[in-house]
């Protein structure tokens, strides 16, 4: 008889299949990200009712899979389907956002459980206080430490020695900041050293924390061209969700 496992989760998405059925993603910790069969999920209120959806947090059931297949999903118990998170559009976007961005990162099945932390933090972040482009970059500057990813920082990639500053040449394809003597050829970003600082101190700040940080203009603009900068180096095509997200958050600054 097959063992059933059993683990609080994430659900990412969901794929409607058949006339009832549902294929989800989800992300849980000690198992990582998993895709499930949830059969006559889409009818049976009993078993799964609204624990599903995208963005929700669930106690999920589910058989092993066979061959590197769907693992089957059994019932679920909603824990938290942040209702204040699907009011606000740029929540919502911001949401799709951090889930495909996790997706791409890290592979299926690898269990990473600061990533799940990190994702359930910024969830309920976007539940309470709504999605903001300072939410977005710290997101993505821990989820690019947590993949491995972050580039050098406060000293030279090529030469690892100093930055004068106190502008920096910032370039991920070669490692990240340069120094005068190493910079030059290549697509390159220019930075402040102190915003290079505030990116440092918040990798090295608490995991979960959201709204008790607070961004200059400065370190938010630049920060936000160091982090594209690196995505465009570590991602294999663009994510559906980031031009709808950037949409979304240029429409309300205005």
């Amino acid at each position: 008889m097959m063992r059933e496992l059993r683990s609080e989760a994430i659900v990412l998405r969901h794929l409607d299949y058949g006339e009832s059925d549902r294929i989800v993603t989800f992300f849980a910790p000690g198992f990582g990200r998993l895709r499930g069969f949830a059969r006559a999920a889409r009818k049976s209120r009993r078993r799964f009712a609204a624990s599903l959806e995208p963005f929700a947090s669930a106690v999920l059931h589910w058989s092993p899979a066979r061959a590197g297949g769907l693992v089957t999903l059994k019932e679920a118990e909603l824990i938290d389907l942040r209702a204040g998170l699907r009011t606000d559009l740029p929540a919502i976007a911001l949401a799709g956002y951090a889930c495909e961005l996790t997706e791409a990162l890290f592979a299926e099945g690898e269990a990473q459980d600061l990533v799940y932390d990190l994702l359930r933090a910024l969830l309920d972040h976007l539940s309470a206080c709504g999605g903001t482009p300072p939410a977005r970059l710290l997101f993505e500057l821990r989820l690019l430490n947590l993949s491995g990813y972050i580039p050098h920082l406060l000293h030279c990639a090529s030469c690892f020695g100093g930055l004068p500053g106190p502008e920096v040449t910032f370039a991920a394809g070669q490692g990240g900041s340069l120094c005068p003597s190493c910079a030059g050829g290549g697509r390159s970003v220019e930075v402040g050293l102190l915003t290079l600082g505030s990116v440092s101190r918040i990798l090295r700040g608490p995991l979960t924390a959201f709204a008790e940080i607070r961004l200059s203009p400065q370190t938010l603009a630049e920060g936000e061209r160091l982090v594209a900068d690196t995505l465009r180096c570590h991602l294999a095509k663009p994510l559906r969700s980031a031009s709808f997200l950037e949409q979304v958050l240029a429409d309300e600054a205005g």
